[in-house]
């Protein structure tokens, strides 16, 4: 696991294979501390409760008889299947995981900085912090730094107005404070 100041987190490369797909493999997770802990307790549960729950079911489905015409055997088999690619993909995760160090003071908007921003067109002002593509959740101010606007927002400073490509137009995003 590496730890990259906040302000260089976005400079990381992916790597392409010469067919052009990105693997999970090679690219690097940015995680805060919370999201590293939410991770290996989504991975702990998977693998203590969720296999076995799996398990059971399948039992179950098996002691029914004939699993050719079992619904309740194919369901638990796809759900094993679900289950144990969801651990493959956490493990990954983790594995590829680039620790934020967002402690950091900084005067440049990076991966964990919190970012006031004031739209054009509106009076209120946001603040968003910005994460890896794992944590994101738009509902809760916590965008991507692989998003439009937190890709617009990084590297910027206190002042600047970044231009950010939308839907039905551009939106014009003021920062007036990094923490």
């Amino acid at each position: 696991m590496d730890v990259v100041p906040a302000e260089l987190a976005g400079d990381v490369r992916l790597i392409f294979y010469s067919r052009g797909e990105r693997a999970i493999a090679d690219k690097p997770i940015f995680l805060t501390p919370e999201g590293r802990a939410k991770l290996e307790a989504e991975l702990e549960n998977l693998r203590t409760v969720r296999r076995a729950q799996v398990a059971e079911r399948i039992h179950s489905a098996k002691e029914e008889g004939d699993i050719m015409e079992n619904s309740a055997y194919d369901e638990a088999k796809n759900e094993q299947a679900f289950v144990e690619g969801r651990i493959m993909t956490i493990e990954q995760m983790l594995k590829n995981a680039v620790m934020i160090d967002a402690t950091r003071a900084s005067d440049s908007v990076g991966i964990g900085s919190y970012v006031t921003v004031m739209d054009r067109s509106e009076d209120d002002d946001e603040v968003f912090q910005i994460v890896g593509s794992a944590e994101a959740d738009p509902t809760r101010g916590r965008i991507s730094n692989e998003s439009p606007v937190g890709r617009a927002l990084l590297g910027k400073r206190v002042g600047e107005e970044v231009k950010v490509p939308i839907p039905d137009g551009v939106r014009y995003l003021k920062i007036t404070e990094i923490r």
